[in-house]
C-alpha cells in the first residue's frame, strides 16, 4: 500500500511545465497516507524522487522506494524488505505525455489546472492513473507541480497484496487498507 504511493504519487511529477526542466529533488516530495486496522491513518513521504520534463513534453520521475519515510525506523526495513522489494525493484517510475503548449505562455505567479494521465511502473508492474494538478510558475525557471486531489492507488493493480500480507502478519494487525491517496508536490527548474 506503501509502495502505491509510491506511485501516485508520483503521478504528479508528469505535471511538469516548459522544455528541458528538472526536477529539484530536495524540494519535492511524494506523500501518502496509510491505513491500518481499519480507522488509524499514518502519513508517509517518499522524498528519493529524480527526474525531468523534456522539451517535448516527455515527463519520466523515478522514485527510490529505499527512500520510504514511515518515521519508523523498523516500519521503513519492512516496507523495503516486503511491499517494495528494494532489492529487486529498487525504482519506480511514473510516466506521462504532456502538452507543453498549455505552459509556455504563463506568467510567474501564474497558476494552472491540468488534468493528464500518468503511468506508475512498479514491483514489475504498471497502472495508469487520472491527474488533477496545479501547476505554478513561480519563476521564469521555476515551476511547482503539486496535487489538487489525492490520487488513490490501488496495491492490487501493482502486485504488492502479498506484501501488504506480510506486513499485516509481522505487525500483527487486523488489516492494511489496499487503497491508498497519494499526493505530490514537485519542483522543477529550467536550468
Amino acid at each position: 500500500m506503501k509502495s502505491i504511493i509510491t506511485s501516485a504519487f508520483a503521478f504528479a511529477v508528469s505535471t511538469t511545465v516548459a522544455f528541458g526542466w528538472t526536477l529539484d529533488s530536495d524540494a519535492s516530495a511524494i506523500s501518502y497516507v496509510s491505513i491500518k486496522n481499519a480507522d488509524t491513518a499514518e502519513p508517509n513521504l517518499l522524498p528519493g524522487l529524480t527526474g525531468t520534463v523534456s522539451d517535448d513534453g516527455a515527463a519520466e520521475i523515478d522514485i527510490a522506494l529505499s527512500s520510504v519515510e514511515t518515521y519508523i525506523d523498523i516500519r521503513n526495513e519492512r516496507m523495503q524488505e516486503h511491499l517494495f522489494k528494494t532489492e529487486t525493484h529498487p525504482v519506480a517510475k511514473l510516466l506521462a505525455q504532456l502538452d507543453m503548449a498549455n505552459f509556455t505562455d504563463m506568467a510567474a505567479g501564474q497558476t494552472k489546472d491540468v488534468e493528464f494521465p500518468v503511468t506508475l511502473q512498479a514491483n514489475g508492474q504498471e497502472a495508469t492513473y487520472d491527474v488533477l494538478a496545479a501547476v505554478t510558475r513561480v519563476g521564469e525557471d521555476r515551476v511547482v507541480v503539486a496535487s489538487r486531489q489525492p490520487v488513490i492507488v490501488y496495491a492490487d493493480e501493482l502486485g504488492y497484496m502479498d506484501g501488504l500480507a506480510t506486513l499485516q502478519d509481522i505487525a500483527g494487525l487486523e488489516s492494511i487498507q489496499i487503497t491508498v491517496p497519494v499526493s505530490f508536490t514537485l519542483v522543477f527548474d529550467n536550468s
